[in-house]
């Protein structure tokens, strides 16, 4: 039998959890036709506003021509819009008023399935883990 190091079950844990994770929560977004991703986007844009593309492939980890895909479908189905930048060559993706209410709807229905998610887990557990998640980013991204 081989024995995970510490590392390793860390990492092992975190890929149990995440495919699940992931998976439960496209389940409760296919109603507002979206995946994780674009929810990723959508949050990014209420917590922090509007966006350059540049902007946000680099906090999504993701190549310029997957934000493209990524605002395109949200521009259709009418939860963000294009607006011009600094100058005419910049693009900035922000929220419309419909993207603001479904935003917050869909934060309604996320919170029972977080709170079952982290049921057992002490606030202090949830920002040591989070922290711990943040560092490890950190590191891979360098």
């Amino acid at each position: 039998m081989v024995t995970l190091t510490i590392e390793q079950e860390f990492f092992n844990q975190y890929r149990l959890m995440y495919r699940p994770f992931i998976n439960q929560v496209n389940v409760l977004l296919e109603k507002y036709q979206l995946f994780s991703s674009q929810w990723a986007l959508l949050r990014l844009l209420k917590d922090k506003g509007s966006h350059t593309f540049v902007d946000i492939a680099n906090f999504m980890f993701i190549e310029k021509p997957s934000v493209t895909r990524l605002v395109q479908k949200l521009v259709e189905l009418g939860y963000v819009e294009t607006v011009a930048g600094r100058d005419k060559r910049e693009k900035l993706v922000q929220l419309t008023a419909n993207g603001e209410e479904i935003v917050q709807e869909i934060q309604a229905q996320l919170k029972p399935f977080f709170e079952q998610a982290l049921a057992g887990v002490s606030k202090q557990e949830i920002e040591i883990a989070t922290q711990v998640l943040a560092n490890i980013c950190a590191n891979i991204n360098r």
